[in-house]
């Protein structure tokens, strides 16, 4: 995107935080819902496209711009974002990465225009982690599949207009190898939600169960029409979305910052402002430490996955290391605020426990560990 253009667009959205999206904070806590107007806002601004290809009417953002909106996007709660993330990440970039060209015509358009809104299911009820050993099953029948299963903790499932789902669709291929990720629908027969689930923090943010029983859809519905491909879209769309994560804690770590430096300026004890206390100046010195090496990792990465580099180790790193810095950013932030940080009525007990879920989703902190480790074994055994 051309530079100015790009930059009058962070400059609408950094309005569009301040002047929308902080004030409206407090509501969308009470009522556990993003409010409509917003959402039709956020429509209006294209940010639904700004990851799909200008071909198919996106904005066609690099991972570096992506990065940098979402991180822009996320000094306001984290939950607005939630409404185009799964659009923006994992719902539509299979489709994007390895969709045929009827695929991404059908999908992607609609996308962008935030007509419809795409949300990815592939965790389970006893299967997170340990993705391969999912237990969706699609059975070929000619020329569809029936597919029974439920999936867990799918974010924006009531928004959604159509779910790329994984499924085991080669039953004689073992692990991942028989997987297949499948475009479907949310109005296909036999596809239905379970209850909202009640979450520790992130209101607002709606994930529920999908359950599927005897749903059929045309073998064209598998993504790319290539079956047991799945799990390697899978792994790519998690790629970028490690990046886009850790844009959503950096933006989060640039609000906690000004929210812990603010109240350090205002707050008195004992005849003066607590952020001449030399205890609170080393919390509020930790804070910006891991906000600038969580800031350079990110545009690090971004730059390498733009440039086409292969970064699975380095994405992987980066949502380690992003996700666990907000964490503590946000406990030295309730910390700071002392009594007052952990009352409702400010926010930072709110962030706190908004980004918690950060280490746990696209990927727990252990398993990023476990990818980390992996490859440095790999990588010294190939010399």
């Amino acid at each position: 995107m051309d530079q100015d253009i790009f930059e009058m667009l962070l400059n609408t959205i950094r309005r569009f935080v301040d002047e929308q999206l902080i004030p409206a904070e407090d509501l969308v806590e009470e009522n556990d819902a993003v409010p409509d107007g917003i959402v039709d806002q956020m429509r209006e601004m294209g940010l639904f496209g700004i990851s799909i290809p200008t071909a198919f009417g996106g904005l066609g953002c690099t991972m570096t711009e992506e990065a940098a909106i979402v991180r822009e996007l996320c000094r306001a709660s984290i939950v607005f974002r939630s409404v185009i993330g799964t659009t923006v990440g994992i719902g539509s970039q299979g489709i994007a990465i390895d969709g045929t060209p009827a695929q991404k015509q059908a999908w992607l358009p609609r996308f962008a225009a935030g007509d419809a809104i795409a949300s990815f299911a592939l965790t389970e009820p006893d299967t997170g982690s340990d993705a391969a050993s999912l237990r969706t099953i699609a059975v070929r029948e000619g020329d569809s599949y029936r597919i029974n299963g439920t999936k867990r903790f799918i974010t924006n499932a009531p928004r959604a207009s159509v779910f790329t789902l994984m499924a085991r669709s080669e039953p004689d291929i073992p692990g991942a190898g028989g997987i297949s990720a499948f475009i479907i629908p949310a109005d296909t027969p036999g596809l239905s939600l379970g209850r909202p689930d009640r979450k520790m923090g992130q209101k607002g943010s709606v994930t529920t169960d999908v359950v599927l029983e005897d749903v059929v859809v045309p073998a064209s519905a598998i993504i790319g029409e290539v079956p047991g491909r799945g799990f390697k879209t899978a792994m790519k769309v998690l790629d970028r979305g490690r990046i886009h994560i850790a844009a959503v804690a950096l933006g989060m770590c640039d609000r906690l910052l000004d929210m812990a430096v603010g109240y350090s300026i205002d707050r008195k004890q004992f005849g003066q402002r607590i952020a001449d206390f030399q205890l609170v100046q080393a919390m509020l010195a930790d804070i910006k430490v891991d906000l600038l090496t969580s800031e350079a990792l990110l545009q690090s990465v971004a730059a390498k996955f733009d440039a086409g580099m292969p970064v699975s180790l380095e994405c992987a790193a980066l949502k380690y290391h992003a996700s666990e810095a907000v964490g503590r950013i946000a406990d030295r932030a309730v910390q700071i605020f002392g009594g007052a940080g952990y009352m409702a009525e400010y926010k930072v007990e709110r962030f706190y426990r908004d980004v918690r879920l950060l280490r746990i989703y696209e990927g727990t902190s252990q398993i990023q560990q476990t990818i980390i480790a992996k490859q440095l074994i790999r990588r010294a055994e190939a010399l």
